[in-house]
């Protein structure tokens, strides 16, 4: 009853070990590129460096220069959310609540070079850290207030921990209390003077939605989302009570105190600035107005520094609280919704960011080399030769020359005259899915003057595009697979049509087979063997909301937004299964799949990049009868372990999800060899050299 079986039977290049809780066994996280919308930012004013939370990856900015902040490095990159950041200047490190991921700890002495230090998998969402001696305390969400022991910042562990009513938001820390925001169970006293057992002394509960917050002194400043800024006396802290409130005309997100004066992160009204020399009464004496949607801010000497959802990092001149001014900013990318893979690079369409040029030459550290601004949202991209074409939504088609990667410049455009969602390129023509106009057929023989020669009115909605061979096979929303003759790309023509369940978002094809990503229906599988007579055979309804489709061998690819990527088995396309999953860290629009990786448009997470451990494993034999076998019992901590195709003696070593060997075992020939661990409860990875890590799990 007990016993899990795990099998892996491929030899995988070794990289850090990711959290399992986010993918299935048959499928593994290699890198990502993870940079989208802005949530947290924290300064180091003596070294004049911004870090400035991008979605899932943090940005080193220097700001030496205000007018001109300059990125250092983009190393930072963390599987889960950047919601807050806490730096520690004594030692130059940053602590970052990672949201899914937890917690994680890197140096960053380095600036040009940050380094991982450590880092633990929190049960719930980290979205808020305070740091106390060798303690941080973090909020959790869900699984509330969290005490991590960071003295060994290799090694963070968990002593105690409180669950709170409510979703922990944000905490402070201040004598032998937390002070925790709870969201819609307002503000929690925890008394942390015995680190092991936490405990609840005091609430307070006004209407509202307690998100950021600042203690100071004997006051907790909190920003409530509905009502703006709230003080609370918390000198009593048995018997919190409010005595304050500013209301805000936006959604408060976030806090930062500096003197007299708080200043609000107040979503889509920017920055206020708020006097509170008097705590019973603050009052408004000053805003900006920023370009995005203010999440989170950082105030350091005269400067406020907002993370501004998609607009990035902005730079706030505060010196005169009454007239605050944008002195400097630090755009981040947008939302990656599309990708596209050439030689050693992926480009991305990131919407209002354009295309970015990412190096994937080595898949666990990708990293940006270039990027192209378009003028729209870019939506789609293809690449052919030294080109990248994009699908740039109201603005049409985007050529941009690519034969310098880390300069890729636009050197034409062709504006359809629809919306431009998605593009496919074959031989000297591009073909634009062009929402309500349809089908459109560019000429791009020259690419510094493409125009069109054809299109095809489709009933519905043009959404995506597929172009093998002599037809091109269109997405529509109307719900339907439309397949249009495109042997004459002047007189393209609907040959054939299939009515779908719902929205038809993208296609893939493969042989006689055409693969459609399904909003609400998942995978469709058909045959297009006659075009003109189109008809469904095989479903897989995927948990999400299927966007986009890649095939390779037996296998279908699905971004399904929320769901992340799904694995379908399609070696029997009337009966399509699931075999593997991603939970991405965001919405997963987009995909393209180069052997057995899986390059994923992750929305405002960038580009994740997974390797599918079953890809290849029959394929010509290949290493068929190379095997590792692992059988544990989940209780007593023992695992049977079996080794074929490979010389033996072999070393196994256990370790844990730091990488550390906690135990090691020899086989010396291939009859099975029972080991035992005197280990605590969790998880552990059993390597062998030549074979992918086999997880182990002790539940007590």
């Amino acid at each position: 009853m007990h016993n899990l079986l795990l099998l892996f039977a491929i030899s995988l290049p070794q990289g850090e070990l990711s959290s399992e809780r986010f993918d299935s066994l048959n499928m593994r996280f290699v890198g990502n590129w993870p940079f989208g919308s802005s949530y947290a930012t924290a300064v180091d004013s003596a070294r004049n460096l911004a870090f400035c939370g991008s979605r899932g990856g943090v940005y080193i900015i220097d700001i030496s220069n205000k007018l001109n902040p300059v990125k250092l490095s983009e190393k930072i990159h963390t599987r889960g959310v950047v919601r807050e950041l806490f730096y520690e200047k004594s030692n130059q490190r940053l602590y970052i609540a990672a949201e899914q991921a937890g917690l994680e700890i890197w140096d960053v002495a380095d600036s040009l070079n940050p380094e991982k230090l450590g880092s633990y998998d929190t049960p719930g969402w980290a979205y808020g850290i305070a740091i106390s001696g060798s303690y941080i305390y973090v909020a959790d969400g869900d699984a509330g207030l969290r005490v991590i022991n960071i003295s060994i910042p290799e090694d963070p562990s968990e002593v105690g921990s409180y669950d709170t009513p409510g979703e922990a938001y944000d905490v402070a820390v201040s004598d032998s209390f937390a002070y925790v925001t709870d969201a819609s169970a307002g503000l929690r006293v925890i008394n942390i003077s015995i680190s092991s057992t936490p405990f609840e002394v005091g609430s307070y509960d006004p209407p509202g939605y307690a998100l950021g917050i600042e203690v100071l002194g004997s006051f907790a400043y909190v920003a409530d989302r509905d009502s703006g800024l709230r003080v609370i006396d918390i000198s009593t802290p048995s018997n919190p009570s409010g005595i304050g409130l500013c209301d805000t005309p936006g959604f408060t997100w976030g806090i930062a105190v500096s003197g007299n004066y708080a200043y609000i992160a107040d979503g889509q009204d920017g920055l206020r600035v708020i006097n509170i020399s008097t705590p019973s009464n603050p009052s408004e004496v000053g805003d900006f107005n920023s370009p995005g949607y203010a999440q989170n801010v950082t105030v350091s000497g005269s400067y406020a520094y907002i993370a501004d959802n998609q607009a990035g990092l902005r730079i706030i001149n505060v010196s005169t609280p009454s007239n605050p001014d944008e002195v400097g900013s630090y755009d981040t990318p947008h939302r990656a919704s599309c990708v596209a893979l050439s030689g050693n690079y992926a480009y991305i369409a990131d919407g209002q960011a354009g295309l970015r040029v990412i190096d994937i030459s080595t898949p666990l550290t990708p990293y940006e080399v270039g990027f192209c601004d378009t003028p729209s949202w870019a939506e789609g991209v293809a690449v052919s030769g030294g080109y990248a074409y994009v699908a740039d939504e109201s603005s049409g088609l985007r050529v941009i020359d690519i034969s310098t990667p880390s300069n890729p410049s636009e050197v034409s455009y062709y504006d359809t005259p629809g919306y431009a969602l998605d593009i496919a390129v074959s031989d000297s023509y591009a073909y634009i899915a062009d929402n309500q106009a349809g089908l459109r057929v560019i000429d791009i023989s020259t690419p510094s003057t493409p125009s069109e020669v054809g299109y095809c009115d489709i009933p519905g909605y043009a959404k995506g595009v597929a172009v093998p061979g002599s037809f091109a096979y269109v997405a529509d929303a109307s719900p339907s697979l439309r397949v249009i003759d495109i042997s004459t790309p002047s007189n393209p023509s609907e040959v054939g049509s299939l009515s779908t369940s719902t929205t038809a978002n993208n296609v893939a094809v493969s042989g006689s087979l055409a693969y459609v990503a399904n909003h609400f229906a998942g995978l469709l599988v058909i045959d297009i063997s006659t075009p003109s007579n189109p008809y469904e055979i095989g479903t897989y309804n995927t948990p999400g909301y299927a966007k986009d489709v890649a095939v390779s061998g037996n296998f279908a690819y699905v971004a399904d937004e929320g769901s992340g990527l799904r694995v379908i088995d399609i070696s029997t396309p009337s009966n399509p299964s699931e075999v593997g999953y991603c939970d991405t860290p965001d919405d997963a629009l987009g995909i393209v799949i180069s052997g057995a990786y899986a390059y994923v448009a992750d929305n405002n997470a960038g580009l994740q990049i997974y390797e599918n451990l079953l890809a290849g494993v029959d394929e010509k034999g290949k290493d068929k009868e190379k095997v590792l076998k692992v059988t544990q019992n989940l209780f007593m901590g023992t695992a049977e372990v079996q080794v074929y195709g490979v010389n033996l003696p072999v070393t196994l070593n256990l370790c844990d999800i730091t990488g550390r060997v906690r135990e090691t075992a020899i086989i010396y020939n291939s009859s099975p060899v029972t080991i035992g661990f005197d280990l605590k409860s969790g998880i552990y990875f059993l390597r062998v050299e030549g074979f992918e890590p086999a997880k182990i799990v002790k539940l007590r």
